[in-house]
């Protein structure tokens, strides 16, 4: 897994490389391969996270992550079914974090700002590979991977 980050000095290495041990166990269990898959992350504030937020989703607030896939669940599925057929470079798409809101969150739900990060980046993979939760079956498929995954990171969820 090849991850592109925008501004690698704004966290640590440890949590950079955290990140992309995240992006490859999403892409393993998704049956994917995980030499071809790429993704770009960039770090961005308040102001232009709401932007964006407003741009493409007409909500005109700030929000923690956003997900911007370069494919549509079928044509990963496609490669999944026919390895063979996948391009060198899988490019699944974009993740803004916006690394102002991930710490407020992390003060609000009462754990670390590398647990929230971490958080955050997973659901926005997920999202690149294809899940969504606007549906309760959609949500309750979707937390359980970002859990086994979590999990899978050493990084479980805290009751």
């Amino acid at each position: 897994m090849k991850v592109f980050f925008e501004d690698e000095t704004i966290i640590s290495e440890e949590l950079l490389n955290t990140m992309v041990k995240a992006a490859n166990l999403a892409c393993e269990i998704e049956g994917l391969d995980t030499e071809v898959c790429q993704l770009s992350v960039t770090f961005v504030g308040l102001d232009e996270i709401r932007d964006l937020n407003s741009t493409y989703r007409g909500l005109d607030k700030p929000t923690d992550v956003l997900s911007f896939p370069q494919f549509e669940v079928e044509d990963l599925d496609f490669y999944v079914a026919n390895p063979e057929e996948t391009p060198d470079e899988l490019m699944l798409g974009d993740v803004v974090i916006c690394k102002e809101k991930a710490e407020e969150q992390a003060k609000e739900f009462g754990h670390s700002f590398e647990r929230e990060l971490i958080y955050l980046f997973t659901h926005s993979v997920l999202h690149l590979l294809g899940y969504d939760h606007e549906e309760p079956d959609e949500k309750a498929v979707m937390r359980k991977r970002e859990e086994e995954i979590m999990d899978q990171l050493g990084i479980p969820r805290m009751n």
